[in-house]
Formats: structure tokens, C-alpha cells, sequence
């Protein structure tokens, strides 16, 4: 199949992410190129020019989605606020963001489950959980008050996994409580 008129190598780029994300979701990480190339309206062949090989893919749609979550945090960090902790509100307010629906918050942890049984994925997921200990550490709040700020916003931001609704005055209740406790001192 041909690729489709008036879509830029980026555009095209992106559908394959997103593609290859819908499928490993329903499929598992044992979906096939042809099935991720369908998806995304293009031909195996425009998938292997964009991504030679799968493991080439699913390492860029994991890095991908680390890249993400990252901006996302940039996104939340106040200009305003040069205190001790910029870094760890920005990264609290981006965990517990409740513009997105359960669902999409599920199908994301589901994604990310099944990328995570590669080796390679896990390596990269553990190098850029160090990243972040480094980088939310040195933001100048004590560590231990870090470790609890992370740790309850990284739970509150899976509970959709559980079954768990979004309560969004809940989410902001306690999204005040640990801003708070970042500047607590």
C-alpha cells in the first residue's frame, strides 16, 4: 500500500508510533510489523524505511513515551517559581494531570506493561528512572522529602490500572498536599 498523499516522513513517522502503540496494546508485544504497517495505513516496506527492524521501533516507541512524559513535566514547570523544588512541582503536577480519561491512562499502562518485558525497554526505563532520581534529588529539597512526593504522586497517577476513578477534586486535593510538602521547610 502505497503511502498516503500529502503526509510528510514525520507524519508518517508519528502514525507509526501510534499504530505500532494500538496494536502492541491489544496484540502484545508479539504483534507483527504487517499488522503495525496496516494499522498505519502504510506498506511494510514504508514501515522498514522509517524503522529497519522492530526492535528498532518498539525502542523508539518506548523512548517516545519517556520523551513525553518529560516534556510534560517541562509543560507544568512555573516560570514564576524559582524556589527549591521547581522541579519536583512541575513533576507532581504532570503525574497527577487529570486532563486525560481513565481510559487512555489505562491503555498507556498497559502499553508501557507490555514494552517493559523486553530487556532492552527495561534498560532504557531504568536508565531514565536514575536520570530523574538525579535530576528531582539535586532540585534542592531533602531526599527523603523527594522519595515521599514522587512515590505518592507515581501511585496516585496508576490508580486508574486498579479500577480506580478519577476523582479530580481528590487529584487536586492531594496534588495541593504534596506541592505543599514541598515547601514545607
Amino acid at each position: 500500500m502505497p503511502r498516503k498523499a500529502g503526509r510528510s516522513p514525520e507524519e508518517t513517522r508519528r502514525a507509526l508510533l501510534d499504530a505500532a502503540a494500538r496494536v502492541i496494546r491489544t496484540r502484545g508485544i508479539s504483534a507483527s510489523l504487517d499488522d503495525i504497517a496496516r494499522e498505519a495505513g502504510v506498506s511494510k516496506g514504508g514501515l522498514l524505511y522509517h524503522f529497519p527492524a522492530k526492535d528498532a521501533l518498539v525502542r523508539t516507541l518506548a523512548q517516545d513515551i519517556l520523551d513525553a512524559f518529560r516534556t510534560e513535566v517541562q509543560a507544568a514547570l512555573d516560570p514564576a517559581d524559582t524556589a527549591p523544588g521547581r522541579l519536583t512541582r512541575a513533576y507532581v503536577r504532570a503525574s497527577l494531570d487529570t486532563s486525560q480519561d481513565e481510559a487512555a491512562i489505562r491503555e498507556n499502562i498497559a502499553l508501557i506493561a507490555q514494552l517493559m518485558s523486553i530487556p532492552e525497554v527495561a534498560e532504557l526505563a531504568r536508565a531514565d528512572a536514575g536520570q530523574w532520581e538525579r535530576e528531582l534529588h539535586d532540585d534542592g529539597l531533602p531526599g527523603d522529602v523527594v522519595t515521599l512526593v514522587v512515590a505518592a504522586a507515581d501511585g496516585a497517577s496508576t490508580a486508574p490500572l486498579w479500577g480506580v476513578g478519577i476523582d479530580v477534586a481528590a487529584a487536586r486535593r492531594l496534588e495541593q498536599q504534596l506541592l505543599a510538602l514541598t515547601r514545607a521547610g
